[in-house]
């Protein structure tokens, strides 16, 4: 049986957050406790379940935080420059935190690994509980077949839509900083170099190369490949999201796991999964 636990929802009218406040609507056990905007959204004062296009929630939209000795835990789905006066808030309060803003610059992700000494923190690229599971085949497999002769040249797809802003994806490079992780830790022991793309005269691939490629398009929301190729034969790994619904699920599955009395320290989702 899982806790019973109180939800803030940060970035509450966005793409994401709207998503996160429909499904805990819909979770026993979680109680929609308050959804925070920015100060100048136009919908402030509304419902934030009706914003969402779910049931009434009988919580308005506020730029306002509740009080700090209300016991919450707290998903962030909302932009860079909007995460610093969220984390503010939870150490504050010292409330459990799910990070889910992409994007970050390493000087906010050094905060983020500071403030986990304080309160405990997840944070992820992605929310999704099926790309985080690959992620860890990925290491697996890298783990595998490094050693097979002619070794593993090893490319990194990622589609999203037309609307994102950063290339290639948090999730791409993700995958990327794991499956170096297993590279290195082969018997070969060589340094890993990140390829953004490949355009002109670029001479033969090297062994110790992980190609990344980004695509734009559509409304697609979230989809990666994983090729392992090898001298006679490939392995292919794919995600896709068909809808939203997946990242928004893994934040609130993050925020239960969260609860109630989870010590201070970074995790991520392969904690969420115990995998």
């Amino acid at each position: 049986m899982n806790e019973k636990y109180s939800l803030v929802v940060h970035g509450a009218a966005g793409r994401m957050g709207r998503r996160v406040v429909a499904l805990a609507l819909q979770e026993d056990g979680c109680s929609l406790l308050a959804a925070v905007e920015n100060k100048k959204h136009p919908a402030l004062g509304q419902d934030a379940g009706l914003i969402a296009g779910a049931t009434a929630a009988d919580v308005a939209l506020s730029a306002d935080w509740p009080s700090n000795e209300t016991p919450a835990v707290v998903i962030d789905f909302s932009l860079p420059d909007a995460l610093p006066a969220c984390l503010q808030q939870c150490l504050d309060a010292k409330w459990p935190l799910v990070v889910a803003t992409t994007g970050l610059s390493g000087d906010q992700q050094d905060t983020l690994r500071q403030a986990a000494a304080t309160i405990p923190i997840v944070w992820a690229p992605s929310m999704s509980l099926a790309v985080n599971l690959c992620m860890r085949v990925s290491q697996q497999i890298t783990s595998a077949l490094q050693g097979v002769n002619g070794g593993i040249d090893i490319e990194i797809l990622e589609r999203h839509h037309r609307f994102k802003a950063d290339a290639p994806s948090g999730t791409a490079l993700r995958f990327g900083e794991l499956i170096a992780e297993a590279l290195t830790a082969g018997e070969s022991g060589k340094d890993v170099r990140h390829v953004h793309g490949r355009e002109g005269h670029t001479g033969q691939r090297q062994p110790n190369e992980i190609g990344y490629h980004a695509i734009r398009t559509g409304d697609n929301p979230g989809e990666h490949t994983i090729v392992f190729g090898m001298l006679g034969e490939t392995v292919e790994l794919k995600v896709a999201a068909s809808n939203r619904d997946c990242y928004a699920a893994g934040a609130l599955a993050a925020a239960r796991w969260l609860t109630p009395d989870r010590p201070p320290g970074l995790y991520n989702m392969f904690d969420v999964l115990e995998v």
